[in-house]
């Protein structure tokens, strides 16, 4: 797990680079989740990233959206449902639901 310290350090290197990232923070949270309000997530056009939103399909989902937000220069919010019943084949699963905020590094102009 990347500390806070680590990913600052990589976001300023990419942007030195002049390396487009998305960040993604989780902003909002209700019930049960795997992380808490504040959690980033650096997201490499390449499709790597740095830290954790939660894992899962849930990331998954937010990586995808890191994706798009690169290449399209839009923030977006997306909502993490991990609701599901608990019958579902997920490893997702904790009961909460996560509004995670992905915007891109450095900005479009």
């Amino acid at each position: 797990m990347e500390s806070a310290k680590g990913l600052y350090q990589k976001l300023a290197e990419f942007v030195r680079e002049d390396t487009p990232v998305a960040v993604a923070t989780i902003v909002r949270v209700r019930g049960s989740v795997p992380r808490e309000v504040g959690t980033k997530m650096i997201i490499h056009a390449a499709g790597r990233h740095l830290g954790t939103v939660g894992g899962g399909c849930g990331e998954a989902d937010v990586i995808r959206a890191g994706l798009d937000v690169i290449d399209m220069g839009v923030p977006r919010r997306v909502e993490v449902d991990l609701t599901e019943d608990i019958s579902m084949q997920s490893l997702g699963v904790c009961g909460g639901i996560m509004d995670v905020y992905v915007e891109r590094w450095p900005a479009t102009e």
